[in-house]
């Protein structure tokens, strides 16, 4: 090979290697970008998680309860008006077990 030949072969090597490591970097670029777009997006979502259970906490909270009900217009019950009905043949539940929620 003679010095002309080696040096057009040695700039079309360097140019494919430029031009790889350029298609190398605009991939890590748009990898970094989509990256950051998943990062800003999993922000926005865990945002609206808490959103949502300050919103579950605040509508379950008893003072919200008691509110809406006086809204819809119940009143609370009168002990002295409470009717109780016993069924023959139902076993009460044990004490023990009357505040276990399901």
């Amino acid at each position: 090979m003679g010095p002309v030949a080696l040096c057009i072969t040695s700039v079309i090597l360097i140019g494919l290697m430029a031009v790889l490591y350029l298609s190398q970097q605009g991939q890590a670029l748009a990898a970094n970008q989509q990256l950051q777009q998943i990062h800003t997006q999993q922000a926005i979502l865990e945002r609206q998680n808490q959103d949502l259970l300050d919103t579950v906490a605040y509508e379950q909270s008893p003072a919200y309860i008691a509110d809406n009900a006086k809204k819809l217009g119940l009143v609370p019950a009168d002990p002295k008006t409470v009717q109780m009905l016993v069924v023959p043949h139902l076993r009460p539940i044990p004490h023990n077990q009357q505040n276990m929620q399901p």
